[in-house]
């Protein structure tokens, strides 16, 4: 079942055409990854899909419904989350308070009660606490979750993001360049996490410049060069496709290698 859909979506920038009706469909739980060359439009393409930019023409739809051009808070509320290139951590905050901020969005009670010490409050509180405690679980984070959040390694804050994320209970969860920065070690960590989201039938939108990465755990490629579509396909056919080859990892293809049985 299609959860997530762009309908010949465009959009220019002074005169520049950063996406030229880019389409594509993204089925649950699966990992739909969208890759291409630097200035390609896949941040612009995440930008549209999360409500941070507005297409000049063209459709969003999440699980069926036009969403294009709904603000970000609208799209979480729908089911829609998504984690940026650079981190955006509350370094003074533990790692569980960090995920518990995700919560807001499922929180039922308001600024008089929190002032006035209702006893809702501590209930609710006991509720995203469990929540977030919950989220960290999926990402291997819960031995770390009273540490303050600014003494994690970089690629454990790279999946405190991403627990973040998850505290909203997505239905489709957007992953700008999830490996960025990381160590072998961090991403392999990285891509074990990916698989278990997708297996809990949460659909996986995926930047990342890793082809290793991408190539081992897409369902689906999209491939952008210049803003517009330039193929289509699972991994071997896109590891496959000369243009892709040429436009985005050079003519030697080296970088599509699928990754040895050794890993």
């Amino acid at each position: 079942m299609t959860v997530l859909e762009t309908e010949s979506i465009s959009i220019a920038f002074g005169g520049v055409r950063a996406l030229d009706c880019v389409s594509f469909k993204a089925t649950a739980g699966t990992v739909f990854s969208i890759i291409g060359p630097n200035g390609a439009g896949k941040t612009t393409l995440f930008n549209v899909i999360s409500g941070l930019s507005v297409p000049d023409d063209g459709r969003v739809w999440l699980d069926g419904e036009d969403v294009t051009a709904l603000a970000p808070e609208r799209l979480a509320r729908r089911g829609l989350s998504r984690t940026f290139q650079n981190l955006q951590i509350f370094s003074h905050l533990t790692t569980v308070e960090n995920v518990m901020v995700g919560r807001h969005r499922h929180e039922r009670t308001g600024l008089v009660a929190d002032l006035l010490h209702f006893p809702a409050v501590s209930r609710q509180n006991r509720v995203t606490r469990d929540a977030a405690l919950k989220a960290l679980a999926r990402v291997g984070l819960v031995p770390m979750a009273q540490r303050p959040a600014g003494s994690l390694a970089y690629g454990d804050l790279k999946r405190l993001e991403i627990a973040r994320a998850l505290a909203t209970e997505p239905k489709v969860l957007l992953l700008d360049e999830p490996a960025a920065g990381c160590n072998p070690t961090e991403t392999k960590n990285i891509e074990t996490m990916i698989r278990g989201i997708a297996a809990d039938g949460i659909t996986v939108v995926l930047v990342e410049h890793d082809m290793r990465l991408v190539m081992n755990i897409s369902d689906r490629i999209h491939v952008l060069a210049n803003g517009h579509t330039l193929a289509e396909g699972d991994a071997a056919e896109i590891r496959a496709n000369p243009a892709v080859i040429e436009a985005y990892l050079g003519a030697s293809g080296a970088a599509l290698e699928p990754a040895s049985a050794c890993g």
